[in-house]
């Protein structure tokens, strides 16, 4: 299966009190809930009123649009990396995963995902 990289840092920051979701450019995730409204951006898109973040965050996606009918995708990257002891952050879209791990775990992370036979595209 294929990787990539995103460029950039991320935040991920929540709000408990009710706030407006906003436009904040072409790679952000809004996501609503009873008890939260949360978001991943890129650091420099950060909202200032956010209530809690927590900076610091890199990502990759897999590529590809992936059929709502493949299983075990997202277990398998999460297994890999909870055995290295490397926390994740994901979210799932309508096309694919993306997964958020701490800028400091990058270099491990793909590692240990290269040696479960995932390969990450070249930039």
């Amino acid at each position: 299966m294929l990787l990539e990289w995103l460029d950039g840092e991320f935040s991920v920051a929540k709000w408990t009190s009710e706030r407006k979701i906003e436009e904040l450019g072409n790679f952000c995730f809004w996501s609503r809930t009873d008890q939260e409204l949360s978001l991943v951006c890129p650091i420099d898109c950060l909202p200032e009123d956010a209530e809690k973040h927590e900076d610091g965050w890199v990502g990759f996606r897999v590529a590809g649009q992936m059929d709502f009918s493949l299983v075990g995708i997202l277990s398998k990257i999460s297994g890999c990396l909870s055995e290295k002891k490397i926390s994740i952050f994901a979210v799932s879209t309508f096309d694919t995963d993306y997964i958020f791990i701490k800028k400091k775990d990058a270099h491990a992370a793909q590692k240990a995902l290269e040696a479960i036979d995932y390969k990450f595209m070249k930039k």
